[in-house]
């Protein structure tokens, strides 16, 4: 049965796929941790922590992101949404691993993130639907599934679709791939059921027209109540607010990607006097040059007073 559109704006959201501020050294700052979360939460949108990308959850040891993850569902737990995102496993053990962890936080669900098995290979449509069952049997908790470019291969929508029917802690999608067909055909098969996402701005409207509920965003860092103000407009139906709101997103998007990504984010916070902290080896800060670029966008977008900077 097709949602309606009422059905489809209630259950409209965005999410900021959260950075992890750390000291020059390199430790967690969790000072500057809980500050950012805390205005993440206080702005409406949702929150990922952990990911492999704006978290670089790549450089984290285990007992880091558990505390990663303990610190979050302090601040935001009955605030807002606070879910675990994590990164790219090589094996079902490892994100059962994840997700457990997650589950003992207390966080309000857990992506399950694509299989990568490593130097370049990618695995079968049998073989995913084994790894994502093996996952969904172990583990008994609010899920969300993730389909993403990064690990260089699609899961086959027959395949995804066919979890959503059998295993019912699935609540939600995180779809990141660039084809709309795709997208229209997992919108399609799951949209009256379960929540789906697009990962970046990008997407939004696409997605939103399709009948999905929104997306995800590292400019959600800088810019949450922007981005929340997106999806106030869409279920408003306000499309005059909607397309300025989203042109204001999409030329911060590029300014941010463009200019060095999370590097580059977290010095431009610094700028505003927020807290972004430092990128966490390998990843290096970002050249004066890329960070004047990119502040020259953000100010001609005048978002210090509505983000409260």
């Amino acid at each position: 049965m097709a949602q309606s559109f009422k059905a489809q704006a209630a259950r409209a959201h965005t999410f900021a796929i959260s950075i992890t501020p750390f000291a020059e050294d390199g430790a967690i700052d969790e000072a500057g941790l809980r500050r950012h979360l805390a205005r993440l939460g206080s702005s409406g949108v949702g929150v990922y922590v952990g990911g492999g990308g704006s978290g670089e959850g790549y450089t984290l040891a285990r007992d880091e992101m558990r505390r990663l993850l303990d610190i979050a569902v302090d601040e935001l737990k009955g605030r807002t949404q606070v879910r675990a995102m994590g990164v790219e496993p090589r094996t079902a053990e490892e994100m059962i691993g994840f997700l457990e962890m997650a589950r003992a936080a207390g966080v309000d669900a857990a992506q399950i993130y694509s299989l990568d098995v490593g130097h370049g290979h990618s695995p079968t449509p049998a073989e995913l639907e084994a790894y994502f069952a093996e996952v969904l049997t172990a583990v008994d908790m609010p899920l969300v599934m993730s389909t993403h470019q990064s690990v260089g291969y699609v899961i086959p929508p027959e395949v995804i679709i066919d979890l959503y029917g059998r295993f019912p802690q699935l609540i939600a999608l995180n779809c990141s791939h660039q084809d709309p067909f795709y997208l229209r055909t997992l919108v399609d098969g799951l949209a009256d059921r379960i929540d789906i996402f697009v990962g970046g701005p990008h997407q939004a409207l696409t997605a939103l027209a399709f009948g999905a509920h929104g997306f995800l965003s590292s400019e959600g860092n800088l810019a949450p109540r922007l981005c929340m103000s997106v999806i106030d407009a869409f279920k408003a139906g306000d499309t005059e607010a909607l397309f300025h709101r989203w042109g204001q997103v999409m030329r911060l998007f590029p300014a941010l990607y463009g200019n060095g990504g999370i590097r580059v984010t977290k010095a431009v916070l610094n700028q505003v006097g927020l807290a972004g902290g430092y990128p966490r080896r390998p990843r290096l800060p970002v050249t004066d040059e890329r960070l004047t670029r990119a502040l020259a966008v953000v100010e001609s977008l005048d978002l210090g007073e509505p983000e409260g900077w």
